[in-house]
């Protein structure tokens, strides 16, 4: 039913009917970012980034689930799209073929290792409340692909270099749009990664393949990006293989440092 005017009282005016209507969907988004990320939001956050987490949810990126006020484990992350990339899974674009990676002796191969650790990973932050997407190598959907980030997971060569090939690494792009936002992201998971795992950092095996990874061209410029080698197949087999738990773990841990700005330092460098 129509409400009637009250005696001597104005319409408002359809600019004043507009803005009401601007105010109202202005509180709304506040009453859902305020569900999602009381819980996680660190005193630390960092100008702008609230306004990035918010511009993800209302551009469609927020589940049903999210909108409608969703509560319980994980609810702060509901919506927030993260991408893991399971190294030289799928076909390789430019010779048609399947390419596992590094293949050792005995037939174990780096995709088997990439594949271990991606799923389980994969795992643990839809546990948290994330929304994933397990990525070929060269997946259709790379292309400009929007995240909150992306992480790329292989695992090094498995022939005998010397006793100093073991440990993981970390790299982001050499050139990128947002050089800050990536380079948190891959000094969180270096730092995280080292803790769960207790595994040395192998810095001085960092290459071009990495710095210069295809896939930090593909997806969006705006979406921060790294590429881990979790070990040397060789001198780190039996961890790759009988404790991909705890590498998966340091990869989750390194994503949940990034996204809740917790501080991070790159191995071997001096803390402040």
């Amino acid at each position: 039913m129509a409400r009637k005017g009250l005696p001597g009282e104005r319409e408002p005016s359809p600019g004043a009917q507009e803005t009401m209507r601007y105010l109202g969907t202005v509180f709304a988004v506040a009453a859902v970012v305020a569900t999602v990320f009381t819980a996680r939001t660190p005193a630390s956050l960092r100008p702008g980034e609230l306004v990035e987490r918010l511009v993800e949810l209302v551009g469609g990126q927020a589940t049903e689930e999210t909108s409608a006020g969703a509560s319980g484990p994980g609810a702060e992350f509901l919506g927030l799209r993260v991408g893991i990339v399971v190294g030289h899974s799928g076909v390789n674009r430019f010779t048609g073929l399947a390419d596992p990676g590094s293949v050792c002796p005995d037939g174990l191969t780096e995709l088997d290792v990439n594949q271990s650790i991606g799923s389980q990973a994969a795992q643990l932050l839809e546990n948290a409340g994330f929304h994933v997407d397990v990525l070929e190598e060269f997946d259709p959907r790379l292309s400009e692909y929007r995240a909150v980030g992306l992480v790329s997971i292989h695992a090094d060569a498995c022939v005998y270099i010397n006793d100093e090939a073991t440990g993981y690494k970390v790299s982001g792009a050499v050139d990128t749009a947002i050089p800050d936002r990536t380079q948190r992201l891959v000094d969180c998971i270096a730092d995280r990664y080292g803790r769960a795992t207790g595994m040395r950092y192998h810095a001085g095996s960092i290459t071009r393949d990495m710095t210069e990874y295809h896939t930090f061209y593909e997806v969006h410029n705006q979406t921060p990006a790294a590429i881990i080698e979790t070990g040397f197949l060789y001198l780190d087999r039996e961890f790759l293989t009988s404790h991909a738990d705890l590498a998966a773990q340091g990869i989750v841990d390194g994503i949940l440092c990034f996204v809740n700005n917790e501080p991070a330092f790159m191995p071997g460098v001096p803390t402040p």
